[in-house]
This record gives structure tokens, C-alpha cells and sequence, in this order.
């Protein structure tokens, strides 16, 4: 086991709090450990009068991959959330909501692949700045099924949320900046100067104000219904754990590399993209 820490905190503006991701070798994926630091070092920032925004981004390849399959996630989760059927889901949209609800802005910076579960944090962040050739998606819709965190059609719309839901395939951060996934994509070389000049700017608005301007536009997504239909999606989602197809595809998992990586070939040789395409 490596002695590295899962995340890394550094301030590399005034008023700023980055947080990177630091399981490069699993390409971030989110076991508990990860993201219980990545909640309570967004709670330490929103506390600390000296921090106005943070970032949030993956050290290596990736973003993040999704939640760790290797693992098991039902151990030693990091908040408690109520039980019975359906609870994974509903605990991983708690944590996120966290973000959501946190005082001060979260900017996801992405790169590389930006999956399940990966998706599902990202979007919880209050702005989202991506890498042209970043990739992503909701690959576990093909055999397990649809998001814990069932942002799509918020974001997307109808249309475009509808196709990522039926295929599983991913969209570049190109295509997720132009279907509203993203605020903007830039050369992958770019992004990091490019997230710190925005949160930058961020910092030239008091605080308190800052606060209110980011919980305005959180009030009126929930007057539309966000919160409440992202819950009610926790339910589908346990629903499609219960069809014959999941419970199939999910019974061949042992908690290790080879046979997680086996299945998610399995899942996506048909379609000949993620690891398939690799």
C-alpha cells in the first residue's frame, strides 16, 4: 500500500485552494478514503476566511475514472447515510451535494478521462473548465446501470443527455463544453493557467457576495427541481441493480485489477471505446 496521501492541498493564488487528486496509478478512481479527504478539505476551505474559491482537479492521466470497483466501497464510508435499498446511491449523491451546498465556489479542473462516478463530481462543482481532448462519460449505463447522479438532462438538455444515457459513449471536452456539460474547453497545455486566471478573477469579489451570487443560482435550479429529480433518480438506479443484466454483469466482480479490468472490457468491446479503444 503506498504511503502517498490521496490528495494534495496547495494554495497557489491568494484567496485560492487547489485540490488534486493524487491516485494517478488507479487514474484517481474514488475509493472512501478519497473521497471522504476530498469533502472534508472542501469543508476546511469553506471555513478558512483566507480561501474565496477552490479548484479541484487529478494528478496524471486522468481526472478520475469513476469509483473504484477494486474496492469495497460499503466499508468504512466517510458520512453516514441512511440504509436499505438503494443506499449507495443515495450516499454518493449526499456527499456531492456537500459541494453543491457548500458557501464558496468549486471549479473541477478536467483532463484526461472524466467517468462515472468521476462525471458525477465534476458536476457538482459550481463551474467546470475541461481539456479539448479530455473524455467523457457514463460507461456503467451499458451493463450495470444509469448514474448514481443523474445530472444529464439539467445540463445537456433532452437531447444530447438522452444520447450519453443510451449509448454510454463519451463526449470530448470539446463537445462538453458546446452541450453545456462544461463552461469551457482549452488546449489541454492551457487549462491549468486558464482555471487560475478565472478563479483569479473570482478573488476581486468580497466573499460574502461571492457566497451569495453562487447560492442564487443554486436556488433557482432547485425551484426547477434539480435536487428533488436527482433524488428520485437514486431510486432508478437502485431499480436497475435489481434487473436480471446487472445482477449478472456485477456477480463476476472480485475485488481485484484483473478481474475489473476483464469486465470493463467485456462491457465495452461492443462499442470499441474506453479501454477497448485504448
Amino acid at each position: 500500500m503506498s504511503d502517498e496521501p490521496v490528495l494534495l492541498i496547495d494554495d497557489p493564488l491568494p484567496g485560492v485552494r487547489r485540490l488534486t487528486m493524487n491516485r494517478p496509478a488507479k487514474r484517481n478512481a474514488l475509493n472512501n478514503a478519497l473521497r471522504g479527504a476530498i469533502l472534508a478539505a472542501i469543508q476546511a476551505a469553506d471555513t478558512d476566511p483566507a480561501v474565496k474559491v477552490s479548484i479541484l482537479r487529478g494528478a496524471g492521466p486522468a481526472f478520475s475514472s469513476g469509483y473504484d470497483l477494486s474496492a469495497n466501497n460499503a466499508v468504512d464510508q466517510p458520512y453516514y447515510t441512511a440504509g436499505g435499498p438503494g443506499q449507495w446511491a443515495r450516499h454518493v449523491v449526499d456527499g456531492w451535494f456537500r459541494i453543491w451546498d457548500m458557501a464558496k465556489p468549486v471549479i473541477a479542473q478536467v483532463h484526461g478521462y472524466c467517468l462515472a462516478g468521476g462525471s458525477e463530481l465534476a458536476t457538482c462543482c459550481d463551474l467546470v473548465y475541461v481539456a479539448e481532448d479530455a473524455r467523457i462519460g457514463y460507461p456503467p449505463v451499458r451493463l450495470m446501470s444509469p448514474p448514481d447522479n443523474q445530472f444529464h438532462p439539467w445540463l445537456m438538455g433532452l437531447r444530447a443527455a438522452m444520447e450519453m444515457m443510451l449509448t454510454g459513449d463519451a463526449i470530448t471536452g470539446t463537445e462538453a463544453a458546446a452541450q453545456g456539460f462544461a463552461n469551457r474547453a482549452y488546449p489541454a497545455e492551457r487549462l491549468e493557467a486558464e482555471v487560475l486566471a478565472i478563479a483569479e478573477r473570482m478573488t476581486h469579489i468580497p466573499s460574502e457576495l461571492l457566497q451569495i451570487n453562487k447560492r442564487a443560482m443554486h436556488r433557482a435550479m432547485e425551484a426547477m427541481g434539480l435536487r428533488a429529480a436527482i433524488r428520485a433518480g437514486t431510486e432508478l438506479q437502485a431499480l436497475a441493480f435489481t434487473t436480471e443484466s446487472s445482477l449478472a454483469y456485477r456477480a463476476q466482480f472480485k475485488r481485484d485489477g484483473g478481474s475489473v479490468r476483464n469486465l470493463l472490457s467485456q462491457r465495452d468491446a461492443p462499442f470499441k471505446d474506453y479501454r477497448e479503444r485504448e
